[in-house]
């Protein structure tokens, strides 16, 4: 059964960078669509980005576009999360998935001067 487990998350400042990673073992990504999602403190889940299959269609939350992009590398079974222009609402845990029912444990990311 696949596994997926998430890093790069941290503590940035606003306006910052971070690239946020999401390794599968056990299994392939490759041939299905993937997603993050992040919840906030008191919030609900909410996907942010999402991947198809091939790479070649990516759809983003409103509050992300033009600031995130989601991108995988088959040959390392790993799909990205590139963040810039971080802003404090962007914190929240965040976490990936394979779109069939697995979850990493997700990554801390806390955007605060």
């Amino acid at each position: 059964q696949v596994q997926l487990v998430e890093s790069g998350g941290g503590l940035v400042q606003p306006g910052g960078s971070l690239t946020l990673s999401c390794a599968a073992s056990g299994g392939t990504f490759s041939t299905y669509a993937a997603s993050w999602y992040r919840q906030a403190p008191g919030k609900e889940r909410e996907v942010v980005a999402v991947i198809s299959s091939a790479g070649s269609s990516t759809n983003y939350v409103d509050s992300v576009k033009g600031r995130f992009t989601i991108s995988r590398d088959d040959a390392k079974n790993t799909i990205y999360l590139q963040m810039n222009s971080l802003k404090p609402e962007d914190t929240a845990v965040y976490s990936c998935s394979d779109n069939r029912g697995t979850w990493g444990p997700g990554t801390q990311v806390t955007v605060s001067s």
